[in-house]
């Protein structure tokens, strides 16, 4: 997702990715679209009821999964921090333009924050539409736009003397290694309007 990498504090520490504040909204819903962001497990049934529509001919569902590995790594879990508010505008105006572009009835975007395990869901994505082509289609760029745009950070913890990684969320995403989380000055959700710009502009 998002291209930021941790960057330094003002005596020089590296300072990490800010954590997302549960108590804040973090859901957005308008006729066709929902958006959210949540700590607990992700409801298969719960996204796909998001878009069901008598019009629909098709639901493609997308559900993004912690492996066990990465690069030969031996990974534990990976955790998940964002700019909540920021976050959830883009998911929005993915969704938004989607919806649009493929002639859909119903987009759902939901990404999971804090420690994923191994074989579990980070996120879900779902689409309905009235043949399944542009479902297959509007499913797989909505992952695209997702993970190139919106706001979220994850951290690889990595077994053995491996450590962490913060990266974006994004295939392929240089990583900056950590060995203990520190946050730096002034950050959180609550600055997400103000230093959010984390996607080059998940």
């Amino acid at each position: 997702m998002a291209t930021q990498q941790p960057t330094q504090t003002d005596d020089g520490a590296q300072a990490q990715p800010p954590q997302t504040n549960p108590a804040k909204p973090t859901e957005i819903s308008e006729p066709g679209i929902y958006v959210a962001l949540t700590h607990d497990h992700l409801n298969y049934q719960f996204v796909t009821d998001r878009v069901r529509s008598p019009e629909a001919g098709a639901i493609v569902i997308f559900a993004g999964t912690t492996r066990n590995n990465f690069n030969s790594l031996p990974v534990q879990h990976l955790s998940y921090t964002s700019y909540a508010p920021l976050a959830l505008r883009t998911m929005l105006t993915i969704c938004r333009s989607i919806l649009t572009k493929h002639g859909l009835k119903g987009i759902a975007m939901v990404h999971r924050l804090g420690v994923v395990p191994i074989g579990e869901e980070s996120i879900l994505i779902a689409v309905s539409s009235p043949h399944r082509q542009a479902a297959w289609r509007a499913g797989e760029e909505a992952l695209e736009e997702c993970k190139a745009k919106v706001e979220v950070w994850k951290r690889e913890e990595f077994g053995g003397e491996g450590g962490g990684v913060w990266r974006a969320n994004r295939d392929g995403a240089v990583g900056v290694k950590v060995d203990e989380p520190r946050i730096g000055k002034g950050e959180g959700d609550e600055k997400g309007d103000e230093g959010g710009s984390g996607n080059g502009g998940k």
